[in-house]
């Protein structure tokens, strides 16, 4: 990767009058931001349609858009929606989403569209619809089907579905595609929705010289399209229940480890199939992404199985997969791709030789660089160029809250060896990002608005109140895109 720097900031963040960062115009306004203040990416969360606790790391489907993320002004542009049809009577929270809210107002307003649309078709508009839905038919009939039946059956998990359609009985699958046929072509609607507005920012980002990262979670949601269409490729038994789920052993953000319940892959099934549905996966995302973050990378070296029922993820063991083959199966089918490893957590020789082997950078995190009781890989001296280095993470404390929640020693060790400033310290972490070698360099919005933990994204292990931060748009000022010119001219980036 060329020598760059950008920010982090999911689309959820955004300003916006309906209580959630859309797609909409100040999506575009802050990839202008990104230009002026001299930056060259965007790095966003998965964009993927959220479920319960609306993490954007536990979805519906592995290629679905976030229907939340529709701008429902562009609506109103395309004559889908009418002005009167917004709401304009409701108070939203501009730093924060209630997602309850958002989506008591929105989903209604995009089925409203869709009835539009449907009543009133508009011949460029369907043509457009029908080569989505052609293009996309491998994931999109499953996932629209799935988002049917599950809201025929009351939001409930699809393990709890009439044993018939949970078990996919062809006669089922027959009756239940005709009787719910309009509210599935409803979710293929709002998927087209979702990636003509993504794909025209996206765009935009890349005429003017910005590059999106993505990120993909390793694992799938166990309540997802995915796992319900394609039980084969998952470690499920005779009745579909998982037999191990995915977490992490205890580490640096939890004695217990984190338990997240995510299906494991039956990667000897995989592996019969070529590796067919990770080619499809992938190359799914370079057509949203101009680069790619695959998180828990190390989960394709060895990753850490939890019996099913457990309460806790202390109780797993480290299984090994064949990572190295599907990754090489995917890159001889695509070809070269740009790919970040998020190598952090417990990492071993394999997994340092699986990121190696391929020449994908991994990731470093100065905040992880201050802890002055022992040497760690963090530090920044010690960084080579193939790197991403990040102040922080989305799962993080902001760099603010970080440095005021350490102990004095430790602050004096940041001083002395960091040269980090106590009256702007958040700062400090930005500039030292920005001065290593490392090829990219990126921080946190948050960091660049110099916030306290109030601002934090995500706790993990928490299981509610995350994704909510949001800034007000009189935030990015022309002095703060200044400032970031500035280093980001006087580090080469």
């Amino acid at each position: 990767m060329k020598r760059s720097s950008g920010i982090l900031l999911h689309i959820t963040s955004l300003p916006g009058k309906y209580g959630i960062g859309t797609m909409g115009q100040e999506a575009f306004n802050f990839v202008n931001y990104l230009v002026e203040s001299g930056q060259k990416l965007w790095q966003i969360l998965p964009l993927g349609h959220t479920g319960y606790g609306d993490s954007p790391y536990q979805c519906y489907s592995a290629f679905a858009g976030n229907p939340l993320l529709i701008d429902l002004d562009k609506l109103v542009q395309e004559g889908l929606l009418k002005t009167n049809d917004l709401p304009d009577n409701i108070y939203f929270d501009d730093e924060n989403v209630d997602y309850g809210k958002v989506h008591n107002v929105k989903y209604p307003l995009l089925h409203k569209a869709y009835e539009n649309h449907t009543k009133n078709p508009n011949r460029l508009r369907s043509v457009k619809f029908d080569n989505f839905c052609h293009k996309n038919h491998k994931w999109l009939d499953d996932y629209a089907f799935f988002m049917a039946l599950k809201k025929h059956f009351k939001g409930v998990a699809w393990t709890q579905w009439e044993n018939d359609i949970k078990f996919k009985k062809p006669d089922s699958i027959n009756y239940y595609r005709e009787h719910l046929s309009d509210d599935i072509n409803y979710y293929r609607f709002v998927q087209f929705l979702f990636y003509k507005q993504w794909l025209e920012l996206k765009a935009y980002a890349n005429l003017n010289e910005i590059k999106i990262i993505g990120d993909i979670p390793l694992f799938v949601a166990f309540d997802s399209s995915d796992a319900w269409a394609h039980p084969d490729l998952f470690d499920f038994d005779a009745h579909l229940n998982p037999i191990n789920v995915a977490g992490v052993p205890p580490d640096y953000f939890s004695e217990t480890g984190q338990l997240w319940g995510n299906p494991l892959y039956n990667w000897e099934r995989l592996k019969e199939t070529g590796y067919q549905w990770w080619i499809d996966r992938i190359e799914a995302s370079f057509t949203l992404y101009d680069t790619l973050r695959i998180d828990h990378y190390r989960g394709l070296a060895a990753y850490w199985a939890v019996p099913f029922g457990e309460e806790t993820a202390i109780n797993g063991q480290w299984i090994e997969a064949p990572g190295g083959e599907m990754i090489q199966t995917v890159l001889d089918a695509l070809g070269e791709l740009d790919i970040i490893a998020e190598d952090l957590g417990v990492i071993t020789p394999d997994v340092v030789e699986l990121r190696e082997r391929f020449g994908f950078p991994g990731m470093k995190i100065i905040q992880f660089a201050f802890d002055s009781g022992e040497e760690n890989d963090f530090m920044p001296h010690t960084y080579d160029k193939n790197f991403v280095v990040y102040t922080g993470t989305h799962d993080n404390d902001t760099s603010l809250g970080q440095y005021k929640s350490s102990s004095e020693k430790d602050k004096k060790h940041m001083s002395e060896y960091f040269c980090v400033d106590k009256s702007d310290p958040a700062w400090s972490y930005v500039k030292l990002a920005w001065s290593t070698v490392a090829d990219v360099a990126l921080a946190p919005m948050q960091d660049f608005l110099r916030l306290d933990t109030d601002a934090r994204m995500n706790y993990p292990g928490k299981a509610s109140g995350n994704w909510r931060w949001r800034y007000t748009k009189d935030k990015l000022t022309p002095e703060l895109a200044e400032e970031l010119f500035k280093i980001t001219r006087l580090y080469g980036r």
